[in-house]
């Protein structure tokens, strides 16, 4: 019964912090700049890989994308509730993770990474692909304000991003599905 106690006692006081966070987001969040640039940087990436992609390579890239998508916000969320880093500015506060980030842009520009130049070979894809994240996107992003690292280095990212890759492409390349 102990236990009970405590975790209820737990999650009352991540209520009470949501409750608090939630109203933080509808007053001084929401219809911001930062919070249209988020809303913006959700949207118009999908828009220009629909525009540019692979035509018949649709399924099989959405199907990396979706692999991309869990893993990131599983990985996000675990980075903020461990206190690693934290958002500013979430374009929906109704969980940890930063919503273009984890939907969009590491998504869309993984599978526009690999269907471009597909000959090149995935090594030297995946440590492009971890670099321009790594020391680029993410120290732009902290620059901006939108997110912040507490425990967190750049060069952590990279060999994550780096066995995204991998994976993403090694998946892009499966034939095994059979019909239903």
């Amino acid at each position: 019964m102990i236990v009970n106690n405590q975790t209820q006692r737990i999650y009352k006081n991540l209520h009470n912090a949501y409750l608090e966070k939630f109203e933080l987001w509808k007053h001084d969040i929401v219809f911001s700049l930062q919070w249209w640039i988020g809303v913006l940087l959700t949207v118009l990436p999908w828009i220009f890989w629909l525009i540019y992609r692979k035509k018949d390579s649709t399924h099989r890239l959405m199907y990396v994308a979706f692999f991309v998508m869990v893993f990131s916000v599983w990985s996000d969320s675990i980075g903020v509730q461990l206190g690693w880093w934290y958002y500013n500015y979430e374009v929906l506060p109704f969980s940890p993770s930063y919503k273009p980030w984890d939907f969009t842009l590491i998504p869309v520009f993984t599978i526009f990474s690999i269907q471009v130049k597909p000959q090149v070979k995935m090594v030297i894809k995946a440590l492009i692909y971890s670099l321009l994240i790594s020391f680029i996107s993410e120290p732009l992003f902290v620059w901006s304000g939108l997110v912040v690292y507490t425990k967190w280095k750049y060069i952590y990212s990279f060999p994550i991003y780096f066995v995204i890759y991998l994976l993403s492409h090694y998946l892009s390349r499966r034939n095994t599905f059979n019909k239903i």
